[in-house]
């Protein structure tokens, strides 16, 4: 059985924190494709919400989990850093939170969630599970797909369940689903492309892929389906998409000819993200901590208030390398485009 319930080997991949919105998986979802829609920095009320909205829309979709992540800053680090980015907040009106804040992103309930409700797939990211999580939501009667960067990350998810992996190449924009977020993610694509990790992973797995990272036009996707993928997954090409709920600011910055690079960082959330090189990147990359979700908090308010602001230089412009390929059109026009030469 293929992992993606669609007639196209397309998916919309999961951009948290307002890019996929439900109107950009709809449009996805009617040109042929599959869309997944992201659950992470939901509340479970909020992400219960989601789940009803998109259930009512009679599409098959996917719902990516951040898998918990253990929280390793010492109080300390965390404050020397929130001194640091203190004037950052101070020029947006923005308190910073003192203390370090841990949570599970809602797990549990949202486990429960999609035990009750189940969806075609279930995606994770930032790591692995316990086995029963997993388990759970396969009883469930979902597809559970495990986000990989290396084959070491891919044997260890086949050896706790998974139905399938989807192989993330060092290219792809926002968070690296790195299980290790201290590893070093190539900042060249050409260094180890996604093609490159797909082969790896396919000959360190039995498991069916879906290709992601790097996504820049029709070319792209024949080359990762030729690497053994089954299905590609898009997320920078569609942040301009007419549907997508990627903010002003970030949808300008995009089309900006003044951003004219990439850059792995963890300066915004703690962990691993390619976005673009932007003024917040020059000032605190060197000196950030690790320590995701707590530097996700800490910054939370400052980015949202960029963002309100029109201010690109302390916003967290997610994006991969092929965004210069990113078009203001619709959504189904740009699957189409990506699939015209299968």
């Amino acid at each position: 059985m293929p992992l993606l319930d669609s007639t196209l080997p397309l998916a919309a991949a999961p951009m948290a924190g307002g890019p996929s919105s439900l109107p950009l998986a709809t449009a996805v979802t009617r040109a042929g494709g599959f869309a997944f829609l992201p659950a992470g920095y939901l509340s479970a009320e909020a992400f219960e919400a989601d789940l009803a909205a998109a259930h009512g829309t009679g599409q098959p979709f996917g719902v990516n989990l951040f898998v918990p992540q253990p929280g390793a800053i010492a109080p300390d680090t965390y404050r020397a850093y929130a001194t640091t980015i203190r004037g950052e907040a101070e020029a947006l009106g923005v308190d910073l939170l003192a203390e370090p804040r841990h949570d599970d992103d809602a797990w549990r309930e949202k486990i429960a969630l999609l035990v009750a409700r189940p969806v075609p797939v279930v995606s994770l990211t930032f790591g692995l599970p316990d086995r029963a999580d997993i388990a759970a939501l396969r009883a469930a009667g979902s597809r559970v797909l495990a986000t990989v960067t290396t084959p070491d990350e891919a044997r260890a998810a086949e050896e706790a369940g998974v139905d399938g992996l989807i192989v993330q190449g060092p290219a792809a924009g926002g968070h690296s689903g790195t299980f290790d977020p201290r590893r070093p993610i190539p900042e060249v694509a050409t260094d180890t492309d996604t093609a490159d990790v797909v082969r790896a992973v396919a000959a360190a797995t039995r498991l069916p892929l879906v290709a992601a990272g790097g996504v820049d036009g029709p070319g792209a996707v024949r080359a990762l389906l030729a690497a053994g993928a089954e299905a590609v997954a898009v997320g920078t090409l569609l942040l301009r998409a007419t549907e997508a709920g990627t903010s002003a600011t970030h949808r300008a910055a995009l089309a900006d000819p003044g951003f004219d690079s990439t850059v792995v960082t963890h300066c915004f959330t703690g962990r691993p993200a390619r976005a673009l090189r932007n003024g917040f990147v020059e000032r605190h990359h060197a000196a950030a901590p690790y320590g995701y979700p707590e530097l996700h908090h800490l910054t939370r308010d400052l980015r949202r208030a960029a963002g309100r602001a029109g201010d690109p230089h302390r916003l967290h412009l997610w994006a991969g390398t092929g965004w210069r390929s990113a078009q203001a059109r619709p959504a189904g026009e740009i699957v189409r485009e990506l699939v015209a030469e299968l």
